[in-house]
């Protein structure tokens, strides 16, 4: 099996995966770690915000999407795919809500299913650098603010110019009539 091959059957992930050594780490090594890891899986799939340190968040997120990416490429008659979603998700009826919910949600999706925001830091204290992370069209407010630049003083006075000249206009109509 030549490399092209393999490649199809690997789901690609749409986040950019970091080579670099976070700095993440657990007094219980390498498997506390990833218990760790697997519990932030298991709540970003069941609230679908949590708010984290950024190393965790960053690494959680490469998960998420994996196991997203693969049970909308594969379903849940997949066995891989299935003892996957078992492992990363603590709570088991959380297994139904990525099939079922997620899956269906982002099938059309051409894009990462979820977002990382920076979160305002907590002074005094220990700085760690918090983030947002999130899946995508969840039912919770936007945490990104669209300003509206419709009350800025030059869109006002635009504005009144162009109802000046409709008025203008309107009253050089009815002059002709």
């Amino acid at each position: 099996m030549n490399q092209a091959e393999i490649r199809k059957l690997i789901p690609a992930v749409r986040v950019a995966i970091n080579a670099k050594h976070r700095k993440f780490s657990n007094p219980k090594g390498p498997e506390g770690r990833l218990t760790m890891l697997r519990k932030t899986v298991t709540e970003l799939v069941k609230l679908e915000r949590v708010e984290l340190n950024y190393q965790r968040g960053d690494e959680a997120r490469g998960y998420a999407e994996r196991l997203i990416a693969m049970a909308i490429k594969h379903g849940d008659r997949h066995i891989p795919t299935m003892e996957m979603a078992n492992y990363w998700l603590t709570e088991k009826q959380l297994v139904h809500k990525l099939f079922k919910v997620l899956a269906v949600r982002y099938k059309d999706h051409t894009e990462s299913y979820t977002k990382l925001h920076k979160a305002p830091n907590i002074y005094p204290g220990f700085y760690r650098e918090r983030v947002v992370l999130e899946l995508k069209g969840n039912p919770f407010p936007p945490l990104e603010k669209k300003n509206s630049s419709h009350n800025w003083i030059h869109n006002i006075l635009l504005e009144e110019a162009h109802q000046d000249y409709i008025r203008k206009k309107l009253k050089e109509g009815e002059r002709s009539n």
